[in-house]
């Protein structure tokens, strides 16, 4: 009985940490982590394929805001949602589509299907 309470021990360990390595290796960017926020405004793409939302954030009474930017999939069945932009500090933003696939950010242009902003990436 003790030799089978380790062995179920052990098997429950290993699978608890390639979980969190599968985690932190390859799942999608830690912009999904990002505070949701206000919702401010939303904007859609000439085509009607994607709609970006903005949102801002507030960290408290002593932070400034921050700006996420959030882009829908409208074409896909679930209407997948993905963070596309992060900047701190910034309190509003304006949104304007460059062509059906890419949208300007408040002067950071972006191809929703592959690029992401966050602002703390930016080596200053």
């Amino acid at each position: 009985m003790k030799k089978r309470y380790i062995v179920y021990l052990g098997a429950l360990s290993a699978f608890i940490v390639i979980g969190f390595i599968w985690w932190f290796l390859f799942a999608p960017s830690y912009l999904q982590f990002a505070p949701k926020g206000e919702y401010i405004s939303q904007s859609a793409s000439p085509n009607d394929d994607y709609i970006v939302k903005i949102y801002r954030s507030s960290g408290g009474a002593t932070t400034p805001f921050a700006i996420r930017g959030e882009v829908t999939y409208t074409k896909k069945v679930f209407n997948k949602r993905k963070n596309i932009y992060w900047n701190y500090p910034q309190e509003t933003a304006k949104v304007k589509w460059v062509n059906n696939k890419t949208v300007n950010i408040s002067g950071h242009i972006l191809n929703v299907k592959k690029d992401t902003f966050n602002a703390n990436d930016v080596d200053n």
